[in-house]
């Protein structure tokens, strides 16, 4: 398995488009594999013949560098690997059932001389301290109630292992999920659930999102930005659009033109943290977040400062699409300098923090715009305008907090003054 993306450490083999004895030539497509970021097509490098598959359709959880497939030069030697099978040095890591750790050193126990008498009385039965087993094979049979004597172990010296426990369970009939709790009155609740496998994509977002919040150290701030001119903005472009033909624009297509404006203006946010140095981006590259049903994608609008709204526009609608297709390619969403995410126009939440995405240094959460009353010049005056909540969250490792505010003002400048973004 090659690694085909830089966060890559394993990944799963939708189909194969080339069978076994097929000629392949360099820049065909032999299969296509689920990456932790998308389904990615992989490519033969040398011309040959494929000779077979070890890991087929549906293969899930492929270590990078585990033999997947054997391909040969000559059309004769694919008879040679008819009955091939990886041996356990060849397979990239392959991965235990249980921990691979020494079962406890047994010490050697002297017997006592036992008296006539201590011969007659009957031997209480071993304990089930003197039985091997794993951690996670006790915790089991406790919950589950099952005696450790009555289970033969295939472990190592024969240790009791978590699949040992399953067997039995499994041949008892029995649920081998979590124990049912008991309700007050002592009868079993039967509890209805399904269990979704994760996804790759979901598997890597956990891992980077977990390790940001705790290796960042965020904070945040919220303003609230008048969108009435926005607005109308957005009305007058689009009229004209749908006069030529084009596709209407959206106020989250404005929020990333007005994010990568504020961006050049403040460069200090467009920047990651290493250990030895902060590097700041020339290049302005906005992740949009696309929730789809395999998980959180950020593909990337590249130099959004320099594009236009509709070019911006019409970028996020691809790949957006490709998103929900599990279509991305890996130029679709690597390298970005700063992520925007909008849960206020498509579900109406007001307002949110979101997580840092790695390494960059920022990231804007936008919430929904709804109207308020606002006092007007006079007593017992007021009028109506639309206001929209928006949260920078920041690594204060390389964002100061007047930064973040500067930036934060440079953002609402735009958005209170769209004119200035076609400028």
């Amino acid at each position: 398995m090659p690694s085909l993306s830089p966060t890559m450490t394993e990944g799963n083999i939708a189909r194969w488009l080339k069978k076994e004895g097929d000629k392949v030539n360099p820049g065909e497509v032999l299969c296509e594999v689920e990456t932790d970021k998308a389904t990615v097509e992989m490519e033969c490098m040398e011309e040959g013949y494929l000779a077979k598959i070890i890991k087929g359709d549906g293969s899930k959880e492929i270590k990078v560098g585990e033999i997947i497939a054997i391909t040969v030069e000559e059309e004769e030697d694919i008879a040679k690997f008819k009955d091939y099978s990886p041996s356990t040095s060849d397979s990239g890591a392959p991965a235990a059932k249980e921990p691979a750790a020494p079962p406890p050193k047994q010490e050697p126990v002297q017997q006592p001389v036992s008296s006539p008498e201590a011969k007659s009385k009957p031997s209480s039965p071993p304990s089930e301290d003197r039985l091997f087993a794993s951690p996670l094979a006790r915790k089991m049979a406790e919950d589950h109630k099952v005696p450790l004597s009555s289970i033969k172990g295939t472990g190592p010296d024969g240790r009791i292992v978590k699949a040992d426990i399953e067997d039995y369970l499994a041949s008892r009939g029995k649920d081998v999920s979590a124990p049912t709790p008991k309700t007050k009155d002592g009868k079993l609740e039967a509890l209805d659930y399904v269990d979704i496998p994760h996804s790759q994509i979901r598997k890597v977002t956990a891992s980077r999102l977990l390790i940001s919040k705790q290796t960042i150290p965020h904070y945040y701030l919220t303003v609230d930005t008048c969108v009435d001119k926005l607005l109308d903005l957005r009305s007058q472009l689009n009229s004209l659009l749908e006069a030529s033909g084009g596709k209407r624009i959206s106020v989250n297509d404005l929020v990333i033109k007005a994010a990568a404006l504020a961006l050049r203006k403040v460069p200090q946010c467009n920047s990651s943290w290493t250990d030895d140095y902060i590097r700041q981006y020339n290049n302005v590259d906005i992740n949009v977040a696309v929730q789809t049903e395999n998980g959180l994608y950020v593909p990337v609008i590249r130099n959004a400062d320099k594009k236009g709204l509709s070019s911006i526009s019409s970028e996020v609608k691809q790949l957006a699409q490709k998103a929900k297709e599990n279509s991305l390619k890996p130029e679709d969403y690597e390298g970005g300098t700063f992520t925007v995410s909008n849960l206020g126009g498509p579900f109406g939440i007001k307002q949110f923090c979101a997580i840092i995405n790695p390494p960059q240094s920022g990231i804007l959460a936008v919430g929904s715009a709804e109207k308020r009353v606002i006092p007007s010049s006079g007593p017992e005056q007021f009028q109506f305008a639309s206001f929209m909540s928006v949260t920078l969250s920041c690594d204060h490792r390389v964002i100061d907090g007047a930064i973040g505010a500067e930036w934060l003002k440079a953002f609402k400048g735009y958005i209170e003054n769209p004119e200035s973004m076609l400028l």
